[in-house]
């Protein structure tokens, strides 16, 4: 980037140039040479006015003892100049390497402060599977306005289709015990969709009465037990459907689903995308054989209600039953067992 690598030529310009003493390098003549100089002329004149003020007979200084004494002064000033240039050089390098370092940390901030406001990849995958959802949800609104066409009708409607009971009658004699012959009535297909979301609350008094409807058709009464037990066993690995917000699918492909189509053709009914729940189901799955038993009785409990409700069903009906709990764990659990693989 041309903003980090400016300033980081800024900063090593600025070492380079400031922080290194110009007489280092032997480049210019600093305060040190100057005094060093200027103490070797002293001595030098010190000790050539002492050799010549001194007499023989009075028994001057031989030649060895002369040297030394010009020699040994002058090698001591200029090793001590030497060593604090030498201190000065080093000092110099540690700041300019600091200044680069800085420099480079400064870049990085900047980097990673201006990448924040960037969208990442992932954000936009997001994006664009909301905004899918948002058309599957338009076009199958659309879809169904033929089906709404009578409101009330579809709220009267059977949920299942009758049970087949007229051998078991034939076959069986009536019994006088004085109790009056009681006919189910079918549950309706908004019951059925209430009954498959169960109550939001204690206070849900719809709710309840949808199931307690739903109860006593048999069938239904054990997809609903199916469903409290495993949606009891998923919450206790702090799963719950509430959480999940699943892609819709298409009626289509639940329709294909209750066809018998498996694999790839109905994958977009395991729209459950959240992984830490996959991650802990499947983990449940492997380990726990009371959470797979339970699991894969619950499977075949919604495959065959899912059958009968099909044949019945409006494509609006199909979407409002996807959205409930008991589909949303259908889809988590049929994700995890591999059913649209």
């Amino acid at each position: 980037m041309p903003d980090e690598k400016g300033a980081v030529s800024k900063a090593g310009a600025k070492a380079d140039f400031g922080a290194f003493p110009r007489g280092a390098g032997g480049a210019a003549i600093d305060g040190l040479d100057i005094a060093a100089a200027a103490a070797t002329l002293v001595w030098l004149a010190l000790v050539g006015g002492f050799s010549l003020s001194a007499t023989p007979e009075g028994g001057g200084p031989g030649t060895i003892s002369t040297l030394v004494a010009l020699i040994v002064p002058i090698a001591l000033v200029w090793i001590a100049v030497i060593t604090l240039k030498t201190s000065r050089a080093m000092r110099a390098e540690a700041e300019r390497l600091q200044a680069t370092v800085d420099a480079m940390r400064q870049a990085y901030v900047a980097q990673s402060q201006t990448g924040i406001g960037m969208p990442t990849v992932e954000k936009r995958l997001e994006e664009i599977a909301a905004a899918a959802r948002q058309a599957e949800t338009v076009i199958a609104s659309f879809a169904s306005q033929r089906d709404m066409a009578h409101p009330a009708q579809a709220e009267s409607k059977a949920a299942l289709p009758a049970p087949r009971t007229e051998s078991m009658a034939e076959s069986q004699p009536a019994l006088a015990l004085g109790t009056p012959d009681e006919t189910t009535v079918p549950i309706s297909v908004a019951d059925f969709i209430r009954a498959m979301n169960f109550p939001d609350n204690a206070n849900d008094r719809e709710g309840f009465r949808a199931l307690r409807r739903a109860l006593d058709d048999r069938s239904l009464a054990r997809l609903i037990r199916a469903a409290q037990d495993v949606l009891t066993l998923l919450s206790q690995d702090g799963i719950y459907m509430d959480d999940l917000r699943p892609d819709r699918a298409r009626p289509e492909v639940w329709r294909r689903f209750a066809r018998g189509e498996r694999g790839r053709t109905i994958a977009g009914l395991g729209g459950i995308r959240d992984r830490s729940s996959l991650a802990l189901a499947a983990g449940r799955m492997r380990q726990d054989t009371i959470f797979r038993d339970a699991a894969h009785h619950f499977l075949r409990q919604f495959d065959r209600t899912f059958v009968d409700f099909e044949t019945n069903a409006t494509d609006q009906e199909i979407v409002q039953l996807s959205e409930t709990r008991t589909a949303r764990a259908f889809m988590l659990l049929g994700r995890v067992t591999g059913i649209f693989d």
